[in-house]
């Protein structure tokens, strides 16, 4: 692991997260899926991919009545969110498990009240490699159907599955859950008004008749193109405000 490292505060110095200066960084997304779950949740979440916290620690900072658990493969970013936990008084509400997406342990299929991540993007291939400690969280070790097939298993019946990702991957995202699951909902993340949806965040629930699917308006992250931060991305990113799914 690199010996730098910045500790970093989200949510206005609510939480700490731990994370190399070089590499991968949890930004945007990672706020945008933990203010995407439901602040009223309870019982247990698994958050598959966790990285060094970028998201679990905000989500726990959320969700007061849920217990979490992180996996992750790249064993440097679970010291780094091992950390994270200590620095956050956690370790009585969030675990972290070392693992691959694609072997989870038997004992988890339909465990879990809560399932949610931000996985790789790309498919291995598909992009020119990213810089030094960039590809594990933006080059597919899994394919994106492995990845929502380990969600899905560990995801009791009625459980909650949301996911961040590209704008691109919306059709194929929804091909992989539409018979699995139900109450699809569907939030585009737009750079600024007028601007194409870069991200979804995509929300649904196991084992529920489909039924149709629900487009929201979204939300936009600038007030316009190289404008300031909108208001609401603001009170999401700062306050810890959650998203709107009605």
């Amino acid at each position: 692991m690199s010996e730098s490292v910045s500790m970093d505060t989200f949510l206005s110095g609510r939480v700490k997260v731990f994370q190399p200066t070089k590499g991968f960084r949890a930004g945007t997304d990672s706020v945008l899926l933990a203010a995407a779950l439901d602040a009223g949740a309870y019982g247990e979440a698994l958050e598959i991919g966790c990285g060094a916290g970028g998201a679990l620690f905000p989500a726990m900072w959320r969700l007061p009545d849920v217990k979490f658990t992180g996996l992750e493969r790249d064993a440097d970013m679970a010291v780094l969110a091992r950390r994270g936990i200590e620095a956050n008084s956690a370790g009585e509400r969030v675990d972290l498990v070392e693992g691959d997406a694609g072997v989870l342990p038997a004992e988890w299929e339909n465990r879990f009240d809560l399932v949610f991540s931000n996985p790789p993007f790309f498919g291995e291939g598909t992009i020119k490699l990213p810089g030094e400690g960039k590809q594990g969280a933006y080059v597919e070790s899994l394919p994106l159907k492995g990845w929502i097939d380990a969600m899905l298993f560990a995801l009791r019946p009625k459980g909650t599955f949301v996911m961040i990702h590209r704008a691109a991957e919306l059709a194929r995202i929804l091909a992989l859950i539409e018979r699995r699951t139900g109450e699809i909902t569907v939030m585009p993340v737009r750079p600024h008004p007028g601007a194409e949806a870069k991200r979804v965040i995509v929300r649904a629930r196991k084992g529920l008749r489909s039924g149709p699917m629900r487009l929201l308006g979204g939300i936009d992250l600038f007030e316009s193109k190289g404008g300031a931060v909108s208001e609401r991305m603001e009170r999401v990113a700062g306050d810890g405000m959650g998203l709107d799914w009605r």
